[in-house]
């Protein structure tokens, strides 16, 4: 389990399949990602539960790009 402290500000994200796709904003809770405006100007949160990893100061996420963006929810 990761713990939500490694996880930083402006830290990138990453896909299961290393395609990085966001950057986080900051953590909304312990357990909430808020990631940075998309191109249309959205925010959008994850769940710290999809995080396997920061190491290398990635926040590397255990799903497909399809899958995040099926189930991130949006402001």
């Amino acid at each position: 389990m990761i713990d939500a402290k490694e996880i930083k500000a402006d830290m990138p994200v990453t896909t299961a399949q290393a395609e990085h796709f966001a950057v986080v904003d900051h953590l909304e809770s312990d357990d909430v990602i808020k990631l940075k405006k998309d191109e249309a100007g959205v925010h959008h949160y994850i769940p710290v539960s999809w995080v396997v990893s920061t190491e290398g100061g990635i926040v590397k996420i255990n799903r497909t790009l399809a899958q995040i963006t099926n189930d991130w929810e949006a402001d």
